[in-house]
């Protein structure tokens, strides 16, 4: 296929249509990978055979498939991506200038706890604002007012003091340590990373992981605990003439004689990057409210535990029927629905014990709600020690 090219309206440059390169614009854009990639094909086979194409003739292709896709929010960061929209240069506190990004500013706004379609609309009036009467630039300080007031004006001062906060806390440079707990198929793993994604959170670690790496230095048969389930440990805790008490004590007895032995490593991945002063979220079914207790009164970070729950029992059996089906290597005791009542006794017993630690219970019924039901939990511990004003936070006018 002969190639395409692209000529720079500004410049008159010319280089080869690569539906890669379009493809990481739109995706930079906020659109799925795979639908990018997808429009990208498309609009290869539309301008196949054509020696050149403007960058404004390629844009409006590209804007006409994504208006029949109704994708709102990507026209519009796409729009502010492309090399015809005037660039706003937004200088930071130490002086260095780079282009405002409607991405970073939209995310900052979802971090604050503000909903996706909110944040978008914000981010929009700010920056048809910077358009109007920030041609030469703004400082960051500047910015972070003129948002603070929009939030204020549009949704009250509750979401304006929550972007404070966390613009706050983003200037202190303090850690934050996500402890995410929850019995086998609540989707710790699955909102991890959501929440890591959206707070830009490089560091994450499964207790599952830490677990993994101990049973290749530690035997079996040295402890035999170790290599189960954390619903089935307390099979291999205790003897086979030491079997007293209901099910649900012996169950509870060997997860917390695992876990035990797990907060180990997991108390030292904690240690590790306090030291390095970054933030972390560590999942899984060995977060235990002692882990926290360990951690608590660290001043210099951001310590916030949660508990992941799946409140009922059809819902929950739905997701470990999948989870038996598209991982049944995560575990030797992948029949999940065999063990259900020994998993559900182990969901009562974390949620009983992070109810008497008063560690947050997050219902996970839905993604994307956890998620900013995470994202709100954050800011309501940030502003248990917040008392600084606008000033303060983005300086004097």
């Amino acid at each position: 296929m002969a190639k395409t090219f692209i000529i720079d309206s500004n410049d008159e440059t010319r280089a080869p249509f690569l539906r890669g390169i379009l493809t990481r614009s739109l995706t930079d854009a906020g659109l799925a990978f795979e639908t990018a990639y997808e429009l990208s094909s498309e609009i290869r086979q539309q301008i196949a055979g054509k020696d050149e194409l403007s960058t404004d003739e390629l844009r409006k292709l590209v804007l006409k498939q994504l208006e029949q896709l109704e994708q709102h929010e990507v026209i519009e960061n796409y729009e502010s991506l492309t090399p015809n929209t005037p660039e706003i240069m937004v200088t930071d506190r130490k002086g260095v200038p780079r282009s405002f990004s409607t991405i970073e500013h939209r995310q900052s706004l979802e971090s604050s706890g503000l909903g996706s379609d909110k944040a978008s609309l914000i981010t929009q009036s700010v920056y048809l604002d910077l358009l109007e009467s920030y041609q030469e630039g703004i400082s960051s300080n500047k910015l972070g007012r003129l948002t603070h007031e929009k939030l204020k004006q549009r949704y009250g001062k509750r979401a304006a003091n929550s972007y404070l906060v966390w613009t706050d806390y983003k200037h202190s440079k303090r850690p934050l340590i996500l402890l995410i707990g929850g019995t086998t198929g609540c989707g710790k793993s699955t909102i991890a990373t959501e929440v890591a994604h959206r707070l830009n959170i490089i560091r994450t670690q499964s207790t599952d992981m830490l677990r993994e790496v101990m049973r290749m230095m530690i035997p079996q048969r040295l402890m035999p605990e170790l290599h189960t389930s954390s619903f089935n440990a307390w099979h291999k805790t205790l003897g086979q003439h030491e079997h007293e008490g209901s099910t649900e004590e012996l169950m509870i007895h060997g997860y917390l004689h695992q876990s035990e032995l797990v907060s180990v490593p997991c108390e030292a991945v904690v240690q590790r990057a306090l030291k390095e002063r970054v933030s972390l979220i560590l999942e899984g079914v060995h977060v235990t409210p002692t882990l926290y207790n360990l951690f608590k009164d660290h001043s210099d970070a951001v310590i916030v535990p949660i508990v992941l729950a799946v409140l009922k029992q059809n819902q929950l059996k739905h997701r470990l029927k999948d989870r038996g089906i598209t991982a049944p290597e995560r575990s030797e005791d992948s029949n999940y629905l065999s063990n259900f009542e020994s998993i559900w006794m182990l969901q009562s017993h974390l949620l009983s014990e992070a109810d008497n630690h008063s560690v947050s219970i997050i219902a996970n019924d839905n993604k994307d709600q956890a998620t900013d039901h995470i994202m709100r939990l954050i800011i309501e511990v940030l502003e248990q020690n917040f008392h600084a004003k606008v000033e303060d936070v983005f300086g004097m006018e």
